[in-house]
């Protein structure tokens, strides 16, 4: 065998080592493993000479060239939560499509966590961002303003913050449930909300107290407890709340409405027949219940969807956001949608 194949063989295979096996030209060998087409012999005879030779494409080179990884980042705060998973497949379809490969983080919505992975755009292990704050300190500001990369932010931003952001109108998707709940029959309203520090939980809770003052009802901080949002918190807060005999649970998410159910149903109560219970997000959850739950959708796939969209035509877009090489800050807005089951049951005639 001849010096310069032997060390071939030896070493890391190369389009040169594989075009020999393969009996194809590096040109067409280049072509196959980079995706770009070729007859359908041509391919199957290059895949496999690189997997007899053991050929790994070398991503970071490639990354070196065009100063691309191929890759985004998705860091929400919970990656159990069914809403985040409901993104994740929206943004991973999205970036697939586009030849991008998707990188998960949960942060747990700790602060300092969600920054490092701000800051990390700076390392280019990746080419861009979404995040999912719950919270928005003046050190997250001011770490959008500063980020290496383009950042889409999946929440509400306060006004002249420089980044693309997909929210929900949690507001007015809480004051859907109240009506409905009203127009049920319903007086006596609890809500069981999430931290009153964090954005979902200010917003749900605006829209708990607005709609109770278009119906005419009286704000009661006793039919109110703010917890964690999650299923173990939902259900000691609808236990902790039974000694203000509600007739109806709203609770800000669906986790939260699925622990309010199962701490009536070990009680003996009867949903909807004695205590209404409706949640937020209709996610998979809410048809998993029993009964099934009545609770409002806030565009969840929609808003992963065209995060992931915005965050590729900001890749494409030369400059920061607001520059004069680049477009304006762009926001959507999901708008919300009630999802009526038999959790509620149907509005009452004389209600």
């Amino acid at each position: 065998m001849p010096r310069a194949a032997a060390s071939v063989q030896r070493g890391q295979p190369t389009i040169v080592s594989i075009a020999e096996r393969a009996g194809v030209s590096i040109a067409s060998v280049s072509r196959v493993l980079n995706g770009l087409g070729a007859r359908r012999d041509t391919v199957e005879r290059v895949e496999r000479a690189a997997a007899e030779l053991g050929y790994v494409p070398n991503a970071v080179a490639r990354s070196l060239k065009d100063g691309r990884t191929r890759q985004l980042t998705f860091a929400m705060p919970d990656i159990g939560n069914p809403v985040y998973v409901a993104m994740v497949r929206a943004i991973q379809s999205v970036a697939k499509a586009a030849g991008h490969r998707l990188l998960l983080h949960s942060t747990d919505a700790v602060v300092d966590d969600e920054l490092a992975v701000l800051r990390s755009l700076g390392d280019r292990t990746s080419d861009g961002l979404i995040i999912c704050p719950i919270r928005i300190t003046d050190a997250h500001i001011e770490a959008l303003r500063a980020a290496a990369g383009p950042v889409v932010v999946i929440g509400s931003l306060p006004d002249g913050v420089p980044v693309d952001s997909v929210r929900a109108d949690s507001v007015a998707g809480a004051a859907l449930a109240v009506r409905h709940l009203y127009d049920t029959g319903r007086r006596r309203i609890a809500f069981v909300n999430g931290p009153a520090d964090t954005v979902p939980g200010r917003n749900r809770h605006a829209g708990y107290r607005a709609a109770l003052a278009e119906v005419g009802l009286a704000h009661d901080p006793a039919l109110v407890v703010h917890t964690d949002f999650g299923i173990e918190s939902g259900a000691e807060a609808a236990a902790a709340l039974l000694h203000q005999a509600p007739d109806a649970v709203f609770c800000a998410n669906d986790q939260l409405a699925l622990g309010a159910a199962r701490a009536l149903h070990a009680r003996g109560l009867r949903i909807p027949e004695d205590v209404a219970v409706a949640g937020m997000d209709d996610s998979v959850l809410a048809q998993a219940g029993w009964p099934p739950l009545t609770s409002v959708d806030l565009g969840s796939t929609e808003r992963g969807r065209r995060a992931a969209e915005l965050l590729l035509e900001r890749l494409a877009a030369p400059g920061s956001p607001g520059s004069p090489s680049s477009p304006a800050p762009h926001t959507t807005t999901a708008p919300p949608r009630l999802v009526v089951r038999a959790s509620t049951g149907p509005a009452t005639p004389d209600a």
